[in-house]
């Protein structure tokens, strides 16, 4: 349950953000938001632990908890809110490293996932999959740089637009269009 909460405190950031700070201090905002991946943090190196796993993305999760409070302490420090924009920066940043990195030192990312549903995954799959990985660091570059851009120069509205809807919509219609992709290559390579 604490983890299903977790991810939609994640997902619902922007909005937090921008009705906090519609309706509250820096401040106040800054320390929900501090006490909030505080919490995070606890429950993922608690399920770590239990799991005694070492998952890419487990670990990206960990910092990105880690980031998201010191994000809000450095907002409360000096009193502003552009710290609690950077959070989706850091997130596209931190997944397009990891992507990276698994393509660097393998087995890419996707083809992990891919495994996990088929485990004898012919070559073809391979190759696909890390096609797909490459796809997921070119678009988690361009979504950090837009959001890098929202932080710095657009309003809190066109910031909480973008990076609470606009990127969903996006990586949506990314999954939806490698979904129909993989069925096309799947027959045209089985």
């Amino acid at each position: 349950m604490l983890s299903i909460v977790g991810a939609v405190f994640i997902l619902l950031y922007p909005l937090a953000i921008y009705f906090g700070l519609q309706h509250g201090s820096i401040e106040r905002v800054a320390l929900v938001l501090a006490v909030l991946f505080s919490a995070r943090l606890l429950m993922l190196r608690l399920d770590r632990s239990v799991d005694n796993t070492t998952s890419p993305l487990l670990s990206v999760m960990v910092l990105a908890a880690g980031l998201g409070a010191s994000l809000a302490l450095l907002g409360y420090l000096f009193n502003d809110s552009v710290f609690f924009r950077y959070y989706p920066v850091l997130v596209n940043g931190l997944m397009a490293a990891v992507f990276i990195h698994s393509l660097r030192h393998g087995p890419p990312i996707i083809e992990r996932l891919a495994r996990l549903h088929e485990a004898e995954l012919p070559e073809s799959g391979v190759v696909y999959t890390r096609a797909v990985t490459k796809v997921w660091v070119v678009f988690f570059a361009i979504n950090g740089a837009v959001a890098l851009y929202t932080a710095l120069w657009a309003s809190l509205s066109v910031w909480t637009l973008y990076n609470g809807l606009l990127s969903y919509l996006l990586m949506g219609t990314l999954f939806v269009c490698e979904w129909l992709v993989r069925g096309w290559y799947r027959r045209t390579h089985d």
